[in-house]
């Protein structure tokens, strides 16, 4: 069993903090590259809407060049 204060010790105390970093510097590199996937399809979702977007405005666009909607012929 560990002493009290073995866990007060410099070098314990110091074997604790690099723990901690390393775990803290890991988190952090986890984070960062789930960012940057989400960056990706963020700008992909982008792309995808200012294309249909576009389309849509063309459609519309051509929609209202239609000719007027008459009677059919055989009447």
């Amino acid at each position: 069993m560990d002493s009290p204060n073995e866990g007060n010790s410099p070098e314990a105390r110091i074997i604790a903090l690099e723990e901690t970093i390393a775990h803290q510097s890991r988190v952090i590199e986890e984070l960062s590259a789930e960012l940057a996937e989400q960056w990706k399809v963020l700008e992909q979702t982008r792309n995808k809407l200012d294309r249909l977007t576009e389309r849509f405005l063309s459609l519309e666009e051509q929609a209202l060049e239609a000719p007027a909607i008459t009677r059919p012929p055989h009447y």
